[in-house]
């Protein structure tokens, strides 16, 4: 189901299109909470593969952007910013979403960035391995869609 597609503005910065405006407000979520941050996509995806399998989000969503609540019954998003900015979604289009974000990140060319942590590394798969140190997991999706 593609309902949502990613481009880079004049600015640099990631864009969304939709098909239906219902889907705006994640589009909005997706580009300004997570943005270019693989890590806190890598957040996203874990929550909503915790909801999907029945399981409570290992973390509450942190930002000063959204109020973000993962529940097996679907996500919810509050723009903290703008009141009339709410969307309620399913797991299965929250999840799809995340998951074609995540493609298109790591599609972007490499950032020119003087990074600390594993240089070596694409910035993505560096995100991954900083990731699972953080949280001492191993990220649900390796093996799936990375």
């Amino acid at each position: 189901m593609t309902f949502i597609t990613f481009s880079l503005n004049q600015f640099n910065l990631p864009a969304y299109q939709v098909k239906d405006a219902r889907y705006t407000t994640l589009g909005v979520w997706l580009i300004t909470d997570i943005s270019r941050q693989f890590l806190v996509c890598l957040d996203g995806l874990a929550m909503i593969d915790d909801v999907a399998a029945g399981r409570a989000p290992f973390e509450e969503w942190s930002s000063d952007k959204f109020e973000v609540e993962f529940t097996q019954q679907g996500v919810l998003l509050q723009n903290q910013w703008l009141e009339h900015q709410r969307g309620e979604y399913t797991v299965d289009e929250v999840r799809d979403a995340l998951e074609s974000y995540w493609r298109y990140l790591v599609s972007l060319p490499e950032r020119e960035l003087i990074r600390e942590y594993r240089p070596d590394l694409p910035e993505w798969q560096a995100a991954l391995l900083r990731w699972e140190e953080k949280w001492g997991l191993t990220h649900p999706y390796r093996g799936r869609l990375f």
